[in-house]
């Protein structure tokens, strides 16, 4: 296999396909966490917040000894404290704060963010990330299920003094969904942002294994499967994305079936005839 989507000199565009059996992949708080959905053609949802968040809990995982790889958007860790960490080190040079932020966080290093969010006047400013993702959608209506379940116990005490001994509540899953993504590399930006090749294995091996590493409940059984990369020639890019990632197509096998697995769709590449200098790279395949 070829090592030009380790290349972070060379723009990629790629695509990202995965599904959900019997889960929630990404509940709407504002909706009583039902699964996203578009409300006009009922397609499934997740955002680009939530791959970005399991990308970046997997590569904790990867890389948590490196002091490289810290994660700026982190449970548990305020950002006007790492800015201001940022600007102590680098006093009077906001420019020099931003770097060492870029150096030291891999998010930032890969997906940008604001860091004028401190409270020392002006802060950091602001990265525009090289890697960005879209959201996710279903290729068909999903249908959002709602199943009442019981727990065994209440949540107060006094609810179990009087003799209550079961409480109720609620889970939302999906039968099942398959979901598309694309994700955009800009060699430019990652020049200015420090993007190592290092860094790029890493983004591919988070992506690869994010949901291995991301089990709830909640969320059923969520796999990869597809991960394909289109590789330019240059920092620039020799053709417009959309021309390469609508090489990838999907269709439902037997359009009267309801899609309970990822080989109710045939998938189907066409690699034929590829602009100068583009290459592709399959890293996930799992149709035969």
């Amino acid at each position: 296999m070829s090592a030009a989507h380790l290349d972070p000199t060379r723009r990629h565009d790629a695509v990202l396909l995965f599904d959900v059996t019997d889960g929630n992949p990404n509940g709407d708080p504002d909706g009583g966490n039902q699964p996203r959905t578009d409300d006009e053609t009922g397609q499934g949802l997740v955002t680009d917040v939530a791959l970005k968040r399991k990308i970046r809990d997997t590569v904790a995982l990867l890389r948590g000894d490196d002091p490289r790889y810290g994660i700026f958007v982190e449970a548990g860790h305020a950002l006007n404290t790492r800015i201001e960490q940022a600007l102590k080190a680098n006093p009077g040079n906001p420019d020099n704060a931003q770097q060492w932020l870029c150096q030291h966080y891999f998010d930032i290093r890969m997906f940008g963010g604001v860091l004028s969010t401190g409270t020392t006047k002006g802060g950091a400013g602001k990265v525009r990330g090289p890697m960005q993702l879209t959201f996710a959608r279903s290729l068909d209506a999903i249908l959002p299920t709602d199943h009442a379940i019981t727990r065994v116990t209440p949540t107060r005490p006094e609810d179990l003094a009087a003799g209550k001994v079961t409480e109720m509540g609620s889970k939302w899953t999906v039968p099942y969904g398959l979901y598309r993504a694309h994700a955009f590399f800009s060699a430019p930006r990652a020049t200015k942002t420090g993007v190592t090749s290092d860094d790029m294995a890493t983004l591919w091996q988070a992506l690869t294994v994010m949901f291995d590493h991301d089990r709830a409940a909640s969320r059923g059984e969520m796999k990869l499967c597809g991960l394909y990369i289109f590789n330019h020639p240059d920092p620039l890019g020799v053709a417009p994305a959309a021309t390469l990632t609508s090489r990838i197509t999907l269709y439902r096998a037997n359009p009267d079936k309801a899609p309970r697995q990822h080989t109710d769709y045939t998938r189907s590449i066409d690699t034929t005839d590829l602009p100068t200098g583009v290459e592709f790279t399959p890293l996930v395949d799992l149709w035969p």
